[in-house]
């Protein structure tokens, strides 16, 4: 299926999407360092979906967007940074007060609204901050607003993360945004820390549920930063039909061009999340080919990318491939370990380094050449059946434990 990429899109490329952002001083601290709440709104209402951590302690949010969400409708989504509105003694109540302000301004049903938060966990969150955002989220929406909402949900991220891609439903031209935020705390097993995705494409809640719940495990279920599932993670997606298509309610060539575009961008969001790691000096991509099962090639790769031995060196430009087959060898899979080739690579080129599960010789300086990059793959291949997988981290640096050392300071 063909999809295109567009140039600067973002979450209001697909039509009838508007944004903003404000400050709210979420943290209390009346220090503005950046807008820390955003609003993403349709036009008109339409299908949405959802997908949420599998952490056990969950942020407030989640089980009000679950409760919105029995309807298989939205409209809007608020979210804000500074604070996860998680293990708060109010935090369904914040969250609940936020989606009336904002429905009551836009005018619609405050359970078309989806809450969301990231930030600091246990720091009971000020409704009051809501109040003074909702006003001017809603007078502020507009089609140029997506760049500004995309920094308002950051927290320790360095760079904003937004993408679109074009594609064709029903032989109407549909549009796929898409904005995440995630740096640490990245361990992701249901969907992403925060991700939100627009589209102008008619398709029912029940196939937007199915696409996500299918295509996470390839793209952000494929991304590690730190092992640390976070409370907040949620990746919702809005669809207002307004492309005009004919709405898809069952598979077919239409939910598969969907499918593609959607796997396209979560891709996409993967990578910028996995780059933007806290700290992160280098993005590491883990490539595992001949495996047995789509499942092990998942449960490998990600083994090798969550290594802490392996991001250390790579962090340290250092080809010490043995602790790449160390992190093949404890993935919890059944495969045969004893013809496992491994090949380090980059935009510098391709280094074989391992054979047969053996060492092979190789030239060090290219080795250090290849591995000076800001991005290096890591190519597997078990040579044990027809199945490959990616996965998605970063090098751990000197700058992660600060970050972390003084995250709530």
């Amino acid at each position: 299926m063909k999809q295109m990429i567009i140039k600067d899109g973002s979450i209001t490329t697909p039509k009838g999407f508007r944004a903003s952002s404000c400050f709210a001083d979420i943290k209390g601290t009346g220090e503005r360092e950046k807008d820390d709440v955003a609003l993403i709104a349709s036009a008109v209402p339409g299908s949405a979906a959802a997908v949420y951590t599998s952490n056990k302690v969950k942020a407030a949010h989640i089980g009000v967007m679950k409760e919105h969400l029995k309807s298989g409708r939205a409209q809007a989504v608020i979210c804000n940074s500074g604070n996860a509105n998680t293990c708060n003694n109010n935090g369904t109540e914040v969250a609940e007060k936020a989606c009336g302000l904002v429905g009551a301004r836009l005018g619609i049903d405050p359970g078309l609204v989806l809450p969301a938060s990231t930030g600091i966990i246990g720091v009971d969150l000020d409704p009051a901050c809501f109040e003074k955002a909702a006003p001017v989220l809603v007078e502020c929406l507009s089609e140029d607003g997506a760049h500004d909402a995309a920094v308002a949900i950051m927290t320790t991220d360095t760079v904003p993360k937004e993408a679109a891609v074009a594609f064709t439903a029903g032989g109407k031209p549909c549009v796929l945004g898409a904005v995440a935020k995630g740096s640490g705390m990245i361990h992701i097993n249901m969907g992403t820390m925060l991700s939100f995705m627009t589209t102008d494409c008619a398709i029912s809640s029940g196939m937007l549920e199915k696409a996500l719940k299918d295509e996470i495990k390839d793209s952000y279920n494929q991304v590690s930063i730190d092992g640390d599932t976070s409370t907040n993670d949620t990746l919702a997606i809005l669809a207002n039909g307004m492309a005009g298509n004919e709405e898809i309610v069952s598979e077919g060539e239409d939910f598969d061009a969907f499918c593609a575009a959607l796997h396209e961008i979560s891709v996409m969001m993967a990578k910028m999340i996995a780059s933007d790691g806290e700290g992160a000096g280098k993005l590491i991509e883990s490539h595992v080919t001949g495996a047995p099962s789509k499942e092990t090639a998942r449960i490998v790769s990600s083994s090798v990318i969550r290594s802490d031995l392996v991001k250390t060196a790579i962090f340290g430009s250092d080809a010490n491939w043995g602790r790449v087959l160390c992190a093949v060898g404890y993935a919890e899979a059944e495969f045969p370990v004893d013809n496992v080739d491994v090949d380090l690579c980059s935009r510098k080129g391709v280094l074989p380094v391992c054979r047969k599960s053996r060492g092979i010789g190789f030239d060090e300086d290219k080795a250090l050449e290849i591995l000076r990059e800001d991005a290096v793959t890591i190519e597997i291949c078990l040579h044990a059946g027809g199945e490959e997988a990616y996965a998605w981290g970063c090098d751990l640096t000197y700058d992660y434990v600060k970050i972390n050392g003084e995250y709530r300071t």
